[in-house]
């Protein structure tokens, strides 16, 4: 006899256009060729110990900005942020638009952290400032490209993963954990999340982890020892638009 409650439990098939089940929004800010800042919302990203893997469209002038100079800050707002994430929405530093983002209403915007209502500092070993208001500023450099969809033709070329290396992380004291130095406070910390084209806040913690019982000092690798020779004799991004 089939249970009441087994219905609930099947899955139906589904070919979603997206499979944005949801992820921290990311501001990445890079230096344009004429040296002015450039700054991207994008929730493609993943990270495992200081590196991050960021998911980009290889015409965007992002990708543009990071082949070129190597150099990158992730910028993570919180949930307080959603509207200036949002004045950046189809807003594209590539002038002119490229073609498929023109088709999806891009235009061009040369003052994207003005757009944003957010304010540009500079950065302590890249030339790309960070963005003020996000609580977390990861400072990056470019360890390697990788393809994406090489196997299909009509996606060739199309959109390109980068590799990063963070190398300073800098933090509002505000999400920081008490008596720690190098924690961040999971409670006090409230990501903004993209999941399917929304944004979102995150809930109440529902449960302990068992993960949280080791230690957070046995996950330390080898890039945070790199990081701090980081950057000596940098110059800031000249954060004139």
């Amino acid at each position: 006899m089939t249970s009441p409650n087994t219905t609930t439990l099947d899955h139906t098939r589904i070919e979603p256009g997206i499979l944005y089940f949801g992820t921290p929004v990311v501001l990445l800010s890079t230096a344009n060729e004429d040296g002015t800042p450039n700054l991207a919302p994008m929730s493609s990203a993943f990270w495992l110990g200081w590196r991050c893997m960021l998911g980009l469209g290889a015409r965007s002038q992002t990708a543009h900005n990071l082949l070129r100079e190597r150099e990158v800050v992730l910028n993570l707002p919180d949930d307080r942020l959603a509207d200036a994430v949002d004045r950046l929405a189809l807003t594209t530093g590539r002038n002119p638009v490229p073609g498929g983002k023109a088709e999806r209403g891009y235009r061009y915007e040369g003052d994207k952290f003005g757009r944003a209502g957010l304010t540009p500092l500079p950065s302590q070993t890249v030339r790309p400032p960070r963005a003020a208001e996000c609580p977390v500023a990861m400072e990056a450099v470019v360890e390697a490209t990788h393809p994406l969809a090489e196997d299909d033709p009509d996606q060739r070329g199309g959109i390109i993963v980068f590799e990063v290396r963070v190398q300073r992380v800098l933090v509002h004291d505000g999400i920081r954990l008490p008596g720690s130095t190098d924690r961040i406070d999971p409670d006090r910390w409230r990501p903004l999340i993209m999941s399917f084209q929304q944004l979102y806040g995150l809930g109440p913690r529902v449960r302990e982890s068992t993960l949280a019982r080791i230690p957070e000092g046995m996950y330390r690798g080898p890039d945070i020892a790199r990081s701090r020779v980081a950057g000596a004799g940098r110059g800031a991004l000249d954060t004139r638009q």
